[in-house]
């Protein structure tokens, strides 16, 4: 086999050592571990926060709540909170919002929990003379890009009405400023260098950090109104304080009983499967501590699945192996075959399954997206440890002597 020695075991195995302390320990400020990831509130609980409209001298019409939730949603969308619930009370006037701790909290503070919404204050773009030429609610978005000079900037995208306004501002403004402001507190006043009649960008030229930061606040200000928390207050998991420690011990648990049987079993390729299947958790769990996307209980159970899958391509492929031992093959040849006739079968089931995944995270939000992430992260492991890792483990120790015999891959045939 191509590209294939005897020292291959050893630098995956090596590999997969580092990826499990990586995943359960981080790499300081720099790498997230397992300890660190964000649980939802059904798991670890979390806060839950009444906002109402201020400043606003009428009663909110219910397409504004309407929207005001979506633009929270959305914020906490691009936060990657994905556990979370938004209601509108549209006699008081209010919406409320329940999302879970941030990892790594422990004073359990709702008041300091609720700034990482960020501001809650109405968006408007004004001319020098302090005009309003643009309100929040008239912007459909913002986005960061790079130039052909690798320069930062901000996109903006407004609905048709602003987009005419916004044109005609730029028209009688070339040379001045646009001022940007969240309520009364300027965040950006760029220069208007040319007439705009497609929504505008904002130059940062090298600056990353504050391109992504305005971008992030306009798009977090495009409300109808300001809000302010009027209460909050803690909200206990609905699963119990103790939820998480049976899980993980239930986890640890099945996945440990997973391995002694692919080992006693399969053997020499249960061996390999039980370190594919450990990369492919480690790899799993740091994708969910780096960016801290939200586990919930649905999410574990796209986990759960995702190395259900994992287990299955393991032993469709040791199946595979041994038909051709049984059948009269050599060792070599049976490890060369076995990969090839079941890659297609692995291939098909986990693609349509990563097709799935992404489209609950496309048209899905809140718990529905966590399950989507988990899974289909899962699921293109799965392809990379079960199918490309193993397959250059099991062809690497095939090559000593002591591993090439059939009982080594739980065959029945005796080598002559």
């Amino acid at each position: 086999m191509k590209g294939i020695n005897k020292a291959t075991f050893f630098i995956i195995l090596f590999l997969a050592c580092a990826l499990v302390a990586l995943a359960f320990f981080g790499l300081g400020d720099w790498i997230k571990g397992a300890g660190d990831i964000r649980f939802g509130i059904d798991i670890r609980g979390g806060v839950e926060a009444v906002y109402v409209p201020v400043g606003l001298d009428r009663e909110p019409t219910a397409a504004e709540l309407e929207s005001t939730r979506n633009i929270l949603e959305l914020r906490m969308d691009e936060l990657n909170i994905l556990d979370r619930e938004t209601t509108i009370d549209k006699a008081n006037g209010e919406v409320l919002v329940q999302f879970p701790w941030k990892s790594g909290e422990t004073d359990f503070n709702p008041q300091e929990a609720v700034s990482e919404l960020g501001e809650m204050a109405l968006l408007t773009f004004r001319d020098p003379a302090g005009n309003i030429i643009v309100e929040g609610k008239d912007v459909n978005g913002s986005k960061v890009i790079t130039d052909s000079a690798g320069n930062y900037q901000v996109q903006l995208n407004f609905n048709a009405e602003a987009t005419r306004a916004f044109a005609d501002a730029t028209a009688r403004l070339v040379g001045q400023k646009i001022s940007i402001y969240m309520d009364e507190t300027l965040i950006s006043d760029p220069v208007v260098n040319t007439v705009i009649t497609d929504g505008g960008v904002i130059d940062f030229h090298k600056n990353s950090e504050q391109a992504f930061d305005i971008s992030s606040k306009i798009n977090s200000g495009a409300l109808p109104f300001s809000l302010e928390a009027k209460s909050f207050n803690t909200i206990n998991p609905s699963l119990g304080t103790g939820a998480l420690d049976v899980m993980v011990r239930a986890g640890i648990l099945a996945f440990s009983l997973i391995l002694i049987f692919m080992l006693l079993y399969y053997r020499l390729p249960g061996m390999v499967a039980c370190i594919g299947l450990t990369i492919q958790l480690s790899c799993q769990m740091l994708a969910l501590s780096i960016p801290q996307i939200t586990l919930t209980l649905p999410g574990i159970a796209g986990l759960i699945l995702s190395i259900g899958m994992g287990v299955d391509t393991n032993i469709i492929i040791s199946e595979r192996i041994k038909e051709e031992i049984n059948g009269g093959s050599t060792i070599g040849n049976s490890i060369v075959v076995g990969y090839k006739r079941a890659f297609s079968a692995v291939l098909d089931g986990n693609l349509t399954t990563v097709i799935v995944a992404i489209l609950m995270m496309i048209f899905g939000s809140g718990a529905m997206l966590s399950f989507g992430y988990t899974l289909m992260t899962g699921v293109l492991l799965n392809l990379f440890s079960g199918i490309l890792a193993s397959r250059l483990m099991v062809g690497s120790l095939s090559m000593y002597n002591a591993f090439r015999k059939p009982w080594m891959f739980g065959a029945r045939r005796v080598e002559a």
